[in-house]
């Protein structure tokens, strides 16, 4: 596995090895020996999830206030714009963001430390995502980051895949702006 470093502190995309032949494709999705020497980390998962969205949803901006979760996500049918921004007040990159698209076809996978609001847009006609968790959810804790706050900037390819509005939760729809973070 490669650990490729992003801009932002602690997050990186990770590139598994994987074995294809006329038969498919084979890949260890997970190893926690191989994720902690590859990320230099040494977090525990104890909680997976996984969801499914349909196209246009955007989910996020997500963090817990309390039990912040580092996350490993990985897309297992489809393709999402996966967006994480820094929400760590003592970080150097604090409020800036970073997005990539994340696939099936891939195979990578995102480390997401604790600290940061995470976010998804679904770009084909639906997605499936898997997410390795490093903290109980907490729905006590559960906050959002406004997906639009114009102080992040975030620029969502909205127009380049078709979609005109994403569709959005309630809680989605009422997050709170950075300066509240």
């Amino acid at each position: 596995m490669k650990a490729v470093h992003l801009p932002i502190p602690g997050l990186m995309l990770l590139e598994p090895t994987v074995h294809h032949d006329e038969r498919g494709f084979l890949y260890e999705s997970f190893n926690q020996r191989t994720f902690n020497e590859a990320t230099g980390t040494h977090y525990q998962f104890v909680q997976d999830n996984h969801t499914h969205s349909a196209k246009g949803v955007l989910r996020g901006m997500h963090y817990q206030t309390q039990q912040p979760q580092g996350k490993l996500v990985r897309v297992v049918r489809g393709a999402v714009y996966d967006v994480v921004v820094d929400i760590r007040r003592d970080s150097p990159a604090f409020g800036q963001w970073y997005g990539l698209t994340l696939s099936e076809s891939s195979c990578t996978q995102l480390w997401i430390p604790p600290g940061l609001a995470h976010g998804f847009l679904t770009l084909s006609d639906g997605a499936e995502l898997l997410y390795k968790m490093t903290d109980y959810y907490a729905p006590q804790h559960e906050a959002c980051l406004a997906w639009n706050d114009p102080a992040v900037g975030i620029v969502w390819p909205l127009q380049q895949h078709g979609i005109a509005q994403p569709m959005l939760s309630a809680k989605d729809q009422v997050g709170k702006a950075l300066h509240e973070v």
